[in-house]
């Protein structure tokens, strides 16, 4: 699924987004490294690093925190990563990985190993240590899809890739992001979506809405909602 337009021209928040998930694919990790990355950094470190500037103002004292540079947040982005590497892969990869993806991606700041170690004790203060991930709408959804492919032969025609496309592209907005906090809805809405957007509509045959909600025990209006506001932010960014 390709953006309309350049990662320059996007906010902080979704560029960041964007440098996180291109760096998930550089480094070609599983995708529960990268959405777990992505919940440590989106829901949890960005949103309160920025409070605690807010509440702080100059007094944070922390080089990486103050101020609080673009190119400190890509450090933080890559160290999202790395700890969910650590959580999810056996064996993790190396620090030494992590830098030298960042001297070729992270343009305005040259960081050394000390500064990918200090920025990880950081991080985890920020976050309260808290980095576990227990509800991932992404396994949700994969378990949901091959439920589906089970029962439907129609479910052939769904393409993962583009579910994974959605989850991406939901992140970029604060407001989108925030429907990862109901996970189940978030899956089987999805699973609607990206089989409304693959599946060629002459083949429209099964039920996919009921099924979701029996399944899920969601509610229809619930996921259906969810699906209008995925679909519009895809045609949006595609446009």
């Amino acid at each position: 699924m390709q953006r309309g337009c350049a990662s320059s021209a996007l906010p902080l928040r979704a560029r960041l987004i964007d440098f996180l998930i291109q760096s998930a694919h550089k480094l070609q990790v599983a995708p529960t490294v990268k959405y777990t990355a992505l919940s440590i950094f989106a829901h949890r470190f960005y949103p309160r690093c920025l409070s605690r500037l807010e509440e702080q103002g100059n007094d944070v004292e922390n080089w990486l925190l103050q101020p609080l540079r673009e190119s400190n947040l890509q450090l933080f982005a890559l160290v999202s990563l790395w700890i969910s590497t650590k959580i999810h892969t056996s064996p993790c990869l190396s620090v030494k990985i992590f830098k030298s993806l960042g001297d070729n991606i992270i343009k305005e700041q040259h960081y050394t190993i000390r500064d990918y170690l200090e920025a990880e004790v950081v991080l985890m203060q920020v976050v309260n240590f808290e980095i576990g991930m227990n509800n991932s709408a992404f396994v949700y959804f994969e378990e949901l899809l091959l439920q589906f492919k089970g029962v439907a032969k129609v479910g052939e025609l769904v393409n993962f890739e583009a579910g994974m496309d959605i989850m991406d592209l939901i992140y970029e907005k604060e407001e989108t992001s925030m429907l990862y906090t109901n996970p189940h809805s978030l899956a089987a809405s999805i699973l609607v979506a990206s089989y409304v957007i693959t599946v060629p509509k002459q083949t429209w045959e099964f039920p996919v809405v009921p099924w979701v909600k029996f399944v899920t025990s969601c509610e229809e209006e619930d996921i259906l909602e969810i699906v209008r506001d995925i679909l519009k932010h895809v045609l949006d960014v595609s446009c």
